[in-house]
């Protein structure tokens, strides 16, 4: 890159001032600058599109990558499962080996019952005797409700209260 020192540039100064002049020169000057901005975003443009290919070839070749080892578990696991399945139809079927290992399958397997619990209904770890003994509200109410439940009887009219 070409090297500006401080008195090369002030001779470039003394000589546009020469041949421009002095009204001219702020003028040249402020088009100079816009024209190096327009040419330093333009090489900044050019630089981001040129990191933004290279990047998005570099995210190709790691697609295929890891494509090619999907690939290569997937057929690693497949013939694993193959293998494993094999092994279990040898086992289950004793009549292909002529052996009597099979009896192990002669059990009866035990039927699923259904456990008849009621899942959807919350059971908390504190038991209900203890929340009473010690009032621990068990119910949810509203603000309002609660208001409204302690709140104290209303005095009807014409009847004294205790005095």
């Amino acid at each position: 890159m070409i090297d500006f020192g401080f008195d090369k540039l002030a001779l470039i100064g003394a000589v546009a001032l020469i041949v421009i002049g002095p009204e001219k020169l702020p003028r040249v000057a402020r088009t100079m600058g816009h024209l190096l901005g327009k040419a330093q975003r333009y090489v900044a443009d050019v630089k981001a599109e040129v990191n933004r290919s290279i990047e998005l070839d570099e995210l190709k070749k790691m697609k295929t990558q890891f494509e090619d080892a999907a690939r290569d578990v997937e057929r690693t696991v497949n013939r694993e499962v193959s293998e494993a399945r094999a092994g279990f139809d040898e086992i289950s079927n004793p009549w292909s080996s002529g052996s009597d290992e099979g009896d192990i399958l002669a059990e009866p397997v035990p039927e699923y019952r259904h456990p008849k619990k009621n899942w959807r209904l919350k059971r908390g770890a504190v038991p209900q005797w203890y929340k009473r003994q010690h009032g621990i509200r068990t119910k949810a109410q509203s603000g309002a409700a609660r208001v409204a439940r302690f709140r104290p009887p209303a005095v009807k009219p014409g009847i004294k209260g205790r005095s």
